[in-house]
């Protein structure tokens, strides 16, 4: 059987409401679960003790026999000093999307347009004016 710590939703539309349980992979998200290991109230302040509630010691037992935690639940326990901290890339995240993407291009094309249009006039002789009016010290 495939263990999952995961949290099961309850509560009422729009306040949601987690138990955390030990389930078999296989059953429904908040269906038929083993045992219920704590609480999770996404409602209350950050700072709160009511938040998150775990049985650290069921947690452990469970753990030991294979389950595995979900993400959510992983994060939980790193910042109960359970487990060490993973090291996560999340790649998508700093990609830009498909128009920044064709803006970018648009803007180094123009870039180098003009780069190699400053280097023509460069490499072209410039004509410098003879001699400059004399007319100019007098004002």
């Amino acid at each position: 059987m495939a263990m999952k710590i995961r949290l099961a939703r309850g509560g009422s539309k729009k306040r949601p409401f987690y138990r955390i349980v030990a389930a078999d992979s296989r059953m429904p998200r908040d269906g038929r679960f083993i045992e219920k290991l704590g609480t999770y109230n996404p409602l209350l302040p950050k700072d709160s003790e009511e938040r998150v509630k775990m049985n650290m010691e069921r947690i452990q037992y469970w753990l030991g026999q294979g389950a595995q935690p979900t993400d959510r639940i992983a994060r939980m326990l790193e910042a109960a000093g359970v487990r060490e901290k993973t090291e996560r890339l999340n790649l998508k995240k700093g990609e830009p999307g498909k128009k920044a993407k064709e803006r970018a291009e648009e803007k180094a094309a123009k870039a180098t347009a003009a780069a190699e249009a400053a280097a023509e006039a460069a490499a072209a002789p410039a004509e410098a004016p003879a001699e400059a009016p004399a007319d100019d010290a007098a004002e």
